[in-house]
């Protein structure tokens, strides 16, 4: 028989049991959308979590400390003090003075790592010990200098209220939301376009107190109007590590205009071209004698659970599977009884062992087919629902929504394939069966 007239054969045997086929194709449509929602559900939440942080910035960040510093201390840095704004409600307070450098951290080594390869921008983290004023009550911050390649990335690739800075040596500044709605919670948009009045120390008198040209008592603070140019919303993360949110953002340029020790810094951040990159640009920041850490390591790890999770998914799921596969060989079983002297005649007029096996293989086959492809329709159509049902909450409570459930074209196809496969292995038994029956017995069987 040629393959053409056992596939036709086949497909006419399971139009025959109309009834029964379609029962068992559900059965194995239903146990492919359990394992094909249950993996999509792992890798719509692995493009979320590792996604999101991914577009942060995180991954291709590097913080460069001198050897003597620890990355803890960073995570310190742009804490707030006793919180007077809204209701004066209590706050914490920032880190400690660390111990000073060995390597001094300025200009020259910010022009040295830009020459590194892979390396496409250096900018160091700047904190400004500071007070805000406005509305005639006043809060003590450190306020982060932030570089105009910012703009776009990470936390500032959506501004709630207004927008980035427009220049580097602008007067303006940016707050966080949770600052803004505690200095106006009815409307913290408003605020954007009005003044506030930063105090800080004047690095000019600091620095005549250092040269001795002027009396060792603490200088008059400096009063400077800003203008409020944007609002952004916080965005949780690792402290230390790239662009951080802190509760008032200045220019870059302004900020580093007004840091009482110029041209010497605290710690550097490197980005690099992309996350793989960032293991080699740290090993050659490290040739250099600087201590750096990133958490691109963090991300694999984040990748190697979530895989775990996908195999723990793909196990549940896979259980209905088995099952249907039960369906499968009770199907097969049952319609070799029916079809015994059908069989024995094929024997009789000179069909082979192999004929008949194929049949059999070809209608498990066929079931699976359908079988895989009606289930990765059941479980899209079932993730679209629970997706739009968990956003809907998630919006409700003030969160941000996304797609838990993500069906790449690998997932569609293996599913597909893991189908027909495993229809196959529950086909093989009643098809070596049917092969075996002795063509004589098969004749006279009623």
């Amino acid at each position: 028989m040629t393959f053409r007239d056992t596939a036709s054969l086949a497909m006419r045997n399971l139009g025959h049991a109309k009834l029964r086929t379609t029962l068992t194709t559900l059965g194995v449509s239903i146990g492919i959308a359990s394992l094909a929602g249950m993996v999509s559900l792992g890798v719509g939440l692995q493009d979320q979590f590792v996604g999101r942080l991914t577009r942060s910035g995180l991954f291709d960040s590097i913080t460069i400390v001198s050897a003597s510093d620890l990355p803890g201390g960073l995570a310190r840095l742009g804490g707030v003090g006793r919180q007077t704004f809204g209701r004066g409600r209590g706050g914490g307070r920032g880190g400690g003075p660390g111990a000073g450098p060995r390597v001094e951290l300025n200009d020259d080594t910010l022009r040295d790592l830009a020459t590194l390869p892979h390396v496409r921008d250096v900018f160091p983290n700047v904190r400004v010990p500071l007070q805000v004023k406005y509305n005639g009550e006043q809060e003590s911050f450190a306020a982060a200098g932030i570089p105009m390649s910012a703009k776009g990335e990470g936390a500032f690739r959506s501004i709630s209220y207004g927008q980035f800075f427009p220049n580097d040596s602008d007067l303006a500044c940016m707050l966080s939301l949770d600052l803004a709605k505690r200095m106006n919670e009815t409307d913290p948009g408003s605020l954007v376009g009005q003044t506030v009045t930063l105090v800080h120390t004047s690095p000019e008198a600091v620095a005549a107190i250092l040269a001795g040209a002027a009396p060792a008592v603490p200088p008059k603070p400096e009063e400077t109007p800003c203008r409020i140019a944007g609002i952004v919303e916080r965005e949780t993360g690792p402290g230390g590590i790239g662009v951080q949110v802190t509760p008032i953002m200045l220019p870059l340029a302004r900020a580093k205009a007004m840091q009482v020790r110029a041209n010497t810094y605290l710690s550097i951040t490197v980005k690099v071209a992309g996350a793989p990159y960032t293991e080699d640009v740290e090993d050659a920041i490290r040739k250099k004698g600087l201590s750096a850490f990133s958490i691109n390591d963090a991300l694999q790890g984040a990748k190697r659970a979530f895989i775990l999770l996908d195999i723990v998914l793909s196990l549940i799921g896979s259980i209905a599977l088995a099952v249907s596969s039960l369906g499968i060989v009770n199907t097969m079983v049952m319609s070799i009884l029916e079809r015994t002297r059908e069989i024995g005649i094929m024997k009789a007029i000179g069909g082979s062992d192999g004929d008949i096996r194929r049949i059999f293989l070809i209608e498990a086959s066929a079931i699976g087919a359908l079988g895989g492809v009606a289930g990765v329709a059941l479980g899209w159509l079932v993730g679209r629902v629970i997706n739009f049902g968990a956003n809907l909450y998630i919006q409700q409570q003030g969160g941000p929504t996304g797609n838990l459930f993500s069906l790449p074209l690998w997932l569609i196809g293996g599913a597909i394939g893991f189908s027909i496969a495993v229809s196959l292995a529950a086909g093989s038994y009643p098809a070596a069966r049917a092969a075996r029956l002795n063509p004589i017995e098969a004749l006279r069987h009623d």
